[in-house]
């Protein structure tokens, strides 16, 4: 599992430099996340722009990171490839996840309803 920390001036990135978010690497990708994150600290951008594919062990990676979060501790996805938004988008957790187009300039692509 191959995943870059970037630490920013407003919080933490965490770049998935892989191509699948499957069964295969889905536990070990939410065990890596929770341990580079902690329990507490800045708001957390999950750069998927490298994922190609996800099936629902890696949406369900993902939730699961997001559902450990503290509330006061935002969750941002970003930069998802049409394949993988198309995955939440389905689902409709894009109704619930903060996603966006470009974790440097705060461009939102879609977010969670109020």
């Amino acid at each position: 599992m191959h995943m870059t920390l970037l630490p920013q001036q407003d919080g933490l990135t965490i770049r998935v430099d892989e191509k699948r978010l499957d069964a295969m690497v889905a536990t070990a990708f939410k065990d890596r996340v929770r341990s580079m994150i902690g329990a507490s600290g800045p708001p957390v951008t999950l750069d998927l722009g490298a994922v190609d594919f996800m099936d629902s062990s890696g949406l369900g990676a993902v939730i699961a990171i997001y559902k450990a979060m503290p509330p006061d501790r935002p969750l941002v996805l970003a930069r998802l490839t049409p394949n993988v938004a198309r995955v939440f988008r389905l689902t409709r957790m894009d109704t619930v996840l903060n996603i966006r187009q470009d974790p440097d300039n705060g461009i939102q692509m879609e977010s969670p309803a109020p």
